[in-house]
């Protein structure tokens, strides 16, 4: 059931938030009212731009309006990599965590930023009324199949393991507490394996012939987490599982026939999704969710991100030249123009200390392309005046950090962020500095070809060993 009226309010809000493209607007419109339940849960960004011919940059912008104007509640998910399986949700990155154990592999993991954790977008139950807004009255098919398990695991051979494992299922059902239900199977050569889906509790029987007289019944007892079975040989024919809960909550157990004893599950690959290391490098996401913050006292982990420094040489002299307004003045507009650049190029704006810019970009290459447009922006800027007053030093270093919220703002923290502030003041007037780490990165060498290089060996302080720096001019064009 739609709200109508809430729907084209809150329509109007997204429309008015920024310049979209044509018909942006009109294709969520139309996801909002032709779409299933299923297609209005946990939406896929990245997906919904591929499919809606959109720019993913665009379709992140959009779902976060949509999300501010409550179109739209946004979930931080941890996924398990073996299974797909979304182990925990989160409304707020405030109240995520990383270290996660999925029941159905019985596994722990470490979520970084780039792996594991993605960001979902469901209909608000404001908007419209969908199946999933009460996930404890689906059925259990519903439950684990479209509320457990997400499609992005792909196998191998191209096949999402949700779909595949769909196959493997003899048996699904919810239990109530006290109950007792008696699940028939009929086994076949390979394992019998019955889970718990919100829990540790299993039990795993080998089928094979041979194995003598199949128990008519298998009793089964689960109890707050655990699983008792009695021991039994089971061989190929029906055998019926007497299954009792004896907790307090209901249980969605099924059970599975695998293909043999040993049984190993293909390792998945993951469709595109917006992880949470591409929202963090999302300007929009930091403008307009500025409450959002780390809580973890540890931080959250980024295996790769790539951090550019700027600093205006001889500002000082700036201010001195032509007074502490105008200067402040003139300063902000070569902050918005690099501001602009980092945006055009995937990025986010970390912070401003003093004249200096710290910026964060998902791929070494867009950050080195957004350096390029910086010092042209300033270029611009110095055009008009009598003097060059603005000269640009910047450096660029690509590395492991941890994600932190520093003076209620998110922030980086680590060697990574010491080495790019290092590097940025190797840089002279007008240049860019690179180490090796952004030299050798994906598609670097093509956006710096036309640019005079020059290499050489620094040490710096705090960092062990001698690092190689590549120091980017201009064109004699």
């Amino acid at each position: 059931m739609i709200d109508e009226k809430k729907l084209e309010e809150r329509l109007e809000m997204v429309e008015k938030a920024k310049s979209w493209s044509p018909r942006v607007v009109s294709r969520l419109e139309m996801l909002l009212r032709a779409g299933t339940d299923e297609a209005l849960h946990r939406i896929n960004p990245i997906e919904f731009a591929k499919e809606k011919s959109i720019a993913e940059a665009e379709a992140i912008d959009l779902f976060l309006h949509a999300c501010v104007a409550g179109l739209f509640d946004m979930d931080w998910l941890l996924v398990c990599p073996m299974c797909s399986d979304v182990v925990e949700s989160f409304r707020s990155l405030r109240k995520l965590h990383t270290h996660f154990h999925c029941h159905l592999c019985q596994s722990d993991y470490d979520a970084a930023l780039d792996d594991y954790i993605t960001v979902t977008f469901t209909v608000s139950p404001a908007v419209r009324s969908i199946r999933f807004h009460t996930p404890d009255a689906l059925s259990a098919w519903d439950y684990v199949f479209h509320y457990k398990l997400t499609s992005g695991g792909i196998m191998p051979d191209g096949v999402p393991w949700r779909e595949a494992a769909k196959e493997l299922v003899r048996v699904l059902t919810r239990i109530e507490p006290g109950s007792t239900v008696n699940l028939e199977v009929d086994a076949a050569e390979g394992a019998l394996l019955g889970q718990d889906f919100e829990s540790d509790a299993q039990f795993f029987f080998p089928v094979a012939m041979g194995t003598g007289a199949t128990p008519s019944h298998v009793p089964v007892m689960l109890d707050h987490g655990k699983c008792v079975a009695a021991t039994a040989n089971i061989a190929p024919g029906k055998v019926v599982f007497e299954v009792h809960n004896a907790g307090t909550l209901p249980v969605v157990f099924g059970i599975l026939q695998l293909p043999m004893a040993t049984f190993l599950r293909p390792r998945l690959h993951f469709s595109p999704s917006l992880s949470g290391k591409r929202l963090l490098t999302t300007q929009t996401f930091r403008d307009i969710f500025r409450s959002e913050v780390i809580s973890a006292t540890e931080g959250i982990a980024v295996l790769d991100i790539t951090l550019v420094f700027t600093d205006l040489k001889g500002s000082t002299a700036l201010y001195e030249r032509i007074g502490d307004l105008n200067a402040y003045i003139q300063v902000q507009r070569h902050f918005q123009h690099l501001l602009d650049a980092t945006v055009r190029h995937n990025g986010a704006v970390t912070k401003t200390i003093g004249d200096a810019v710290m910026a964060a970009f998902l791929t070494s290459a867009d950050a080195v392309q957004a350096t390029l447009d910086m010092r042209e922006a300033v270029d611009q800027l110095n055009r008009d005046r009598l003097q060059r007053d603005f000269i640009l030093k910047i450096g660029v270093h690509r590395g492991a950090a941890i994600a932190v919220t520093l003076n209620e703002r998110l922030d980086y923290f680590g060697q990574t962020v010491n080495i790019a502030a290092r590097v940025q003041n190797l840089a002279d007037g007008d240049e860019i500095c690179l180490t090796e780490e952004v030299y050798g990165a994906p598609a670097v060498a093509e956006i710096i070809a036309p640019y005079p290089t020059a290499k050489s060996e620094v040490e710096l302080k705090g960092v062990s060993k001698t690092m190689s720096v590549y120091h980017l001019g201009r064109t004699t064009s």
